[in-house]
Formats: C-alpha cells, sequence, structure tokens
C-alpha cells in the first residue's frame, strides 16, 4: 500500500499531498469504485454536494475498512446553499456522508452575482469553531476575493482549490497562495478537456521516467507545491495515480512542463462561471 506524504496546513493542521477526486462519478459503483482506493492508500477524498456523490463517498468509507481518523475528506458548500443556508447545507452533507464532521469544507464557487461568499465564510468559520468541520478554505477563487474574506474576519482560507495543471499553470495565483500560507489544490489536474496526456512532450517524458504521462503530470504537481486530486472509473489507474512517490522530475523535466501552460484560455473565469 502506498503511503502519502502530509503538508503542513497554516491553521496547524495537515492534509495528505496528493488524492482521490470524485467528480462524474455517483452510485454503487462509484462507491466500490472510492472504497477499493481507499484501500489502495487513498487518504485525501473529495467530494461535494453539487457532485450528488456524497453518499457513495460515506458507503465507501465504511466499506474500505479504513479507520476514519486516518481518512482526509472534504466536501463543499454549493451555490444554492450560501449564506443564511450554510449550516444546513454542510449538516446535510454530514448526513449524506454519515459522518459528524469533515476535515475540510471548502466554498465551492464565489459566485459574485450573489453576494454571498462573505456571508457563507463567517458562516463557516462559526461551524469550524462548533466542530462540524476541522478546517476551512475555498475553491475557484481570486485573489481579491480571498483578501476580501480575511480583511473582514482576520482568517485565511487554508487551501483555495482551483483548474490547475501544466497546460493551466495558474502561477500567479499560485504564488498569491504561497505567501499567504494557502495550500493551491488542482482540480482536473489531468488536463483531460485539453488533451494534456497526449501531449508528445508529456509522453517523451513519461518514457524518459518510466512512467505513465497520468504519473508524470502528477509529480509535476507535486514537486511544484501543488496538491492534484485526480480520479479515474478504473481502479488500476486510481492506484496508478497514487503510486508517484517513488520518482522525481528533473529540473529540465519540470521547466518543459512549465512550458505547456497557455496562461488563462481554458480557465472557467470564476467572476463570470457560477454553479448552483
Amino acid at each position: 500500500m502506498t503511503l502519502v506524504p502530509t503538508l503542513p496546513l497554516l491553521d496547524g493542521g495537515t492534509i495528505p499531498a496528493w488524492g482521490l477526486g470524485t467528480s462524474g462519478h455517483r452510485g454503487r459503483d462509484a462507491a466500490r469504485l472510492f472504497a477499493q482506493a481507499i484501500r489502495d492508500g487513498h487518504r485525501l477524498i473529495d467530494t461535494a454536494a453539487q457532485y450528488g456523490n456524497e453518499a457513495a463517498v460515506g458507503v465507501a468509507i465504511k466499506d474500505s475498512g479504513i479507520a476514519r481518523e486516518d481518512l482526509f475528506i472534504t466536501t463543499k458548500i454549493a451555490g444554492g446553499d450560501q449564506g443564511d443556508a450554510t449550516e444546513r447545507g454542510l449538516r446535510e452533507s454530514l448526513r449524506r456522508l454519515a459522518l459528524d464532521c469533515v476535515d475540510l469544507t471548502l466554498i465551492h464557487w464565489p459566485n459574485p452575482s450573489r453576494g454571498l461568499y462573505l456571508k457563507t465564510w463567517k458562516e463557516l468559520i462559526r461551524l469550524r469553531d462548533e466542530g462540524l468541520t476541522a478546517h476551512i478554505g475555498v475553491s475557484n477563487f481570486t485573489p481579491e476575493q480571498i483578501t476580501e474574506l480575511h480583511e473582514a474576519t482576520g482568517v485565511w482560507p487554508v487551501l483555495n482549490q482551483i483548474q490547475l495543471s501544466p497546460i493551466i499553470g495558474r502561477e500567479a495565483l499560485r504564488e498569491f497562495h504561497a505567501q499567504h500560507g494557502i495550500i493551491t489544490e488542482g482540480w482536473r489536474p489531468l488536463g483531460p478537456v485539453e488533451g494534456l496526456l497526449d501531449q508528445v512532450l508529456v509522453r517523451n517524458i513519461a518514457e524518459e521516467v518510466g512512467r505513465s504521462p497520468a504519473q508524470v503530470v502528477l509529480r509535476w504537481a507535486v514537486q511544484r507545491d501543488i496538491v492534484p486530486i485526480a480520479v479515474s472509473s478504473k481502479p488500476q489507474r486510481n492506484a496508478e495515480n497514487l503510486a508517484i512517490g517513488d520518482f522525481v522530475l528533473s529540473d529540465r523535466q519540470l521547466m518543459l512542463l512549465d512550458s505547456l501552460d497557455t496562461a488563462d484560455r481554458f480557465v472557467w473565469d470564476p467572476m463570470t462561471h457560477e454553479e448552483w
């Protein structure tokens, strides 16, 4: 079984350095898929109310046989649950997960047209203090939005989960996170929509190091201080994505992967893209 190292969070906790995404997988098949991934060694499991699979994650946690205290479970507040509905939203997530507390709760999207993300943040601080979530953070937030949260409450998010891969490098945002001790977590880190794994450069590096293109891309993230969360419908791929701790990319290989960055060409703009 692969052991995943941990990274420190700015509030004193820790988070596994890479983990399992769950978006796009639901129902009994998803529960079996997730349970196997946990047995294989995944300890960071990322879900969301909006994914419609929190119940499947809850079943997977139970069926995996792994102790709850050894897992790091993340969920997210959906757009429709922002503001005064934040507590209800989190409690419903806990009910579906069959848990008393999650390790991390994120605001899924800022949804600026509603003007509720600051109210939601204040509610999450309260819910953290009440013990419903150990840590709180955000997802898809800009530096300006994160700064607004801090200026109003004195509390920085421990993590910002963003769309990120070598082809969507987000270097300026990553630098902002680093300056404030915020963990950068990458969703869709394998860039499937952008065709990342089919890039000749990625395949050449994979051949050089004797690993799969997916492992190369995930290792790039880890060495760039990014927590990647990837998922596949195939259990062996999830196990492969887990096994990235026993090789290192060279500085040359990292810079070649950096060169794939297309800036914001493929980014879902959080000022205009909203989800409920």
